[in-house]
């Protein structure tokens, strides 16, 4: 049986490594990881606070509303993202996961990745794309100076169901546009990847 392919690296590094088996460096400048983030901001910053739906015309064949409406990833309990590392974990059982940060110079945060489990308080413990883009990206903020604060969330008021959870992953995806999942990274031509 072969391994299912891989998400790829969405942070593959530029190795510039000397003879001396130095570690490859990212090369990414403060102004390009600002404006990068000021993009998925831009986007993202009125989804935190949807307007009300325009009243002025009633649905015509009683059209069910939007569940996912009134749905604020701020509602949900943020948490570090070593998480997985405590005795118990916080949640167990079907959830979708969003991993966010909140740039000290911006309105809101920026949700970079959804995902969707079966167990929660087991998919982050082995190996998943994500941790590795989480990685690099904290990096280049360290190494750019700018303040990084990530943290996952945990949404379990979810159908168990694989196809149904997987269906609600997928609209929250295309809604959300997180730059991390594989279905958004064209878009924003995230500066993490190598030229």
């Amino acid at each position: 049986m072969t391994d299912a392919p891989r998400q790829g690296d969405l942070f593959e590094l530029t190795s510039q490594a000397s003879e001396a088996g130095d570690s490859p460096e990212l090369e990414i400048t403060a102004p390009q990881l600002r404006r990068w983030q000021q993009r998925v901001h831009a986007f993202q910053a009125p989804l935190f606070h949807p307007s009300p739906p325009d009243a002025l015309q009633g649905a015509l064949f009683g059209a069910t509303p939007d569940p996912l409406a009134d749905f604020d990833p701020l509602q949900l309990k943020a948490l570090p993202l070593s998480f997985w590392r405590w005795p118990q974990g916080p949640h167990h059982g079907a959830a979708l996961y969003l991993v966010m940060d909140r740039p000290a110079d911006l309105e809101q945060p920026l949700l970079l990745y959804i995902g969707e489990t079966i167990a929660a308080d087991r998919r982050w413990k082995g190996a998943h794309d994500c941790k590795a883009y989480l990685a690099a990206y904290q990096e280049a903020c360290m190494d750019c100076g700018l303040h990084c604060s990530t943290s996952i969330r945990f949404w379990s008021d979810v159908p168990r169901a694989t196809r149904a959870r997987r269906q609600l992953e997928q609209t929250l995806i295309q809604r959300w546009q997180p730059p991390f999942n594989k279905e958004t990274r064209e878009r924003w031509a995230t500066p993490f990847q190598a030229a």
